[in-house]
């Protein structure tokens, strides 16, 4: 062999060797995950990614350089759903061995990147993730104006405070971040999410409540994010729901954990605690309590801000745990405790729902059950209204319903006129304004109590009803609750009592949901009017009313039974 020979294969060695050296590095996979606010990234590596970007204007592009990079995945990817990214492409690279990735985007941004190590799990390995933001966005939430116009007394009618209750729900996990993984490959973030929305539209169906979601797709939304969603929508509660994991498939059953700063008081606990640092590890931010350089400091900090919400939090976790043991199997009797950082708002009371054990066997077939679902949904919203019709905030639509509403008296009521209008006794009027005659003088606002009637009222109110009935004739009309109904309102826009619609829907509370159909009975009108219709005749249009000949002919001055189809005539009502 010539020494020329030798050279040119020792080259081509080193040439080869330097080749594998350079492209060390591998992008397996590129995904895509758009969120309201911003759309996210990832690309999947097969070992940690040593990159450089930039941007470029006219057109938008933003232009990421991998380092010792090959590619083994499809290019383009086209992104259609997406605020701000249209096209994933890739273009020459500046040196050998790297690879060049060029962003297709719809506006100037400012993109942040940063690398992720493989989950401990082993779902994920290495990645490079993009967080592309949509620019600002600000939401202003208008309250609705009241439609018409309202006489004087009828504002003196409506309560103090018409808000709603806010709750803000929180699906766990999301996009990138799947959550804990069930033997068949179920994910938490599918569950969390299915029953996330479930409980939602419970919330917005009940008059005085509205739900709002921290993310409403598979997407994920940084674990502060959360808490400021909730903030910014002036949330009276934040209620994350979560689908428990283990590394063992034997541990089952439903838990609620509500704040603790300290160290988490049981081995499930700590357990949680490393899947929310894992969702840091996803780019969740600080599981903690911030950047604050002593830690004992701000630790302490919290113990103070969160006493009022904390303890606000354990009694609808309470209530909530009562209700879920209705329907499943629970992990703990009593709400945990636990460092989290969803739970993390000094402002407003907060609880994770783990909601089962996604790595058991059968709990993972449950909570992937649409039925199962339901009930969770059902005991969820429960434990939450329970509470909150025991303590509702101030201002709001169910505060106002628990202390009463509000009656200007007008010219010729009396206190048993009242009384009988919104069906509660005239004891319990007097009793809650400090009356101490039933004397009343016209403008003057009264307070009426809105507890359900005693059975001595109860009683009296039906015998004059059906005193009444007799020398008046009755119909039943439907109402279908609105947003901002409630009892009291029905009844006054109907002129009937609160008492007669609960005993005609068999209602067990003064709760109504936006949709219900309730029935009220009111006055019939005195006379209505029928259109004669072919081979009709006066006798047959009396029988079909229950009155006589004679009665329509007098109302209608008829001087003979001859009718014209299409003729008006003027029924009368006894």
């Amino acid at each position: 062999m010539s020494v020329r020979t030798c050279i040119t294969i020792w080259v081509l060695g080193m040439m080869g060797l330097f080749s594998s050296i350079v492209a060390a590095n591998e992008l397996k996979g590129i995904r895509v995950w758009p969120a309201p606010d911003e759309t996210r990234v990832v690309l999947d590596m097969k070992s940690e990614a040593t990159y450089s970007y930039f941007t470029l204007t006219k057109p938008n592009r933003l232009v990421v350089d991998l380092k010792a990079t090959s590619l083994k995945t499809k290019l383009p990817v086209i992104v259609s759903n997406s605020a701000v990214l249209t096209r994933i492409r890739s273009s020459g690279a500046p040196d050998k061995g790297s690879f060049r990735l060029v962003f297709e985007i719809k506006t100037g941004m400012t993109p942040k990147l940063f690398t992720l190590a493989p989950t401990p799990d082993g779902h994920y390995g290495h990645r490079l993730v993009l967080d592309l933001p949509h620019g600002k966005t600000a939401s202003v939430v208008q309250k609705e104006k009241p439609s018409g116009k309202v006489t004087t007394n009828q504002q003196a009618q409506l309560p103090s405070g018409r808000d709603d209750i806010i709750i803000a729900i929180d699906p766990g996990h999301g996009g990138e971040d799947p959550g804990s993984i069930g033997p068949t490959r179920k994910y938490e973030k599918n569950v969390t999410l299915a029953v996330s929305k479930k409980v939602a539209a419970k919330i917005n169906a009940t008059s005085g409540m509205k739900a709002v979601l921290t993310r409403s797709s598979d997407y994920f939304v940084n674990l502060n994010k959360r808490s400021e969603i909730a903030r910014k929508n002036k949330s009276h509660l934040l209620v994350s729901i979560h689908a428990d994991g283990f590394t063992k498939p034997q541990p089952r059953g439903a838990s609620v954990w509500v704040l603790n700063t300290r160290r988490a008081n049981s081995e499930i606990g700590r357990w949680l605690e490393q899947q929310e640092k894992q969702s840091e590890l996803l780019g969740g931010g600080d599981v903690l309590s911030g950047d604050n350089d002593d830690q004992y400091l701000s630790m302490a900090v919290l113990d103070l801000q969160f006493g009022n919400s904390t303890k606000e939090g354990y009694e609808v976790a309470t209530n909530v745990l009562k209700e879920i043991s209705k329907v499943t199997r629970l992990h703990k009797s009593k709400p945990e405790h636990a460092s989290l950082a969803v739970l993390k708002s000094p402002d407003i009371p907060s609880l994770l729902v783990e909601t089962g054990f996604i790595t058991n066997p059968s709990e993972e077939r449950l909570l992937n059950s649409s039925s199962h679902q339901d009930k969770l949904a059902n005991a969820i919203y429960k434990g939450i209204l329970a509470y909150f019709e025991t303590n509702p905030p101030e201002g709001t639509l169910f505060a106002s319903r628990k202390g009463g509403m509000k009656h200007k008296v007008t010219s010729g009521q009396s206190l048993s006129v009242i009384a009988k209008r919104y069906g509660v006794s005239i004891s319990s009027i007097k009793s809650v304004n400090n009356l101490k005659s039933n004397n009343l003088h016209i403008g003057q606002v009264l307070v009426i109590p809105g507890s359900v009637a005693t059975a001595s009222n109860t009683s009296r109110t039906s015998s004059i009803a059906t005193s009444s009935s007799s020398a008046t004739v009755k119909k039943v009309v439907i109402h279908k609750v609105q947003r901002g109904d409630y009892l009291g309102k029905i009844a006054s826009k109907y002129s009937v009592t609160m008492n007669s619609i609960r005993q005609l829907n068999n209602l067990k509370s003064d709760n109504v949901m936006v949709g219900q159909k309730l029935k009220v009975e009111v006055d019939a009108p005195k006379s209505i009017s029928h259109k004669v219709k072919r081979g009709e005749f006066l006798g047959k249009i009396a029988t079909s009313y229950g009155v006589s000949v004679d009665s329509i002919r007098n109302a209608n001055k008829l001087k003979s039974d001859k009718l014209a189809v299409g003729q008006t005539l003027i029924i009368p009502r006894s």
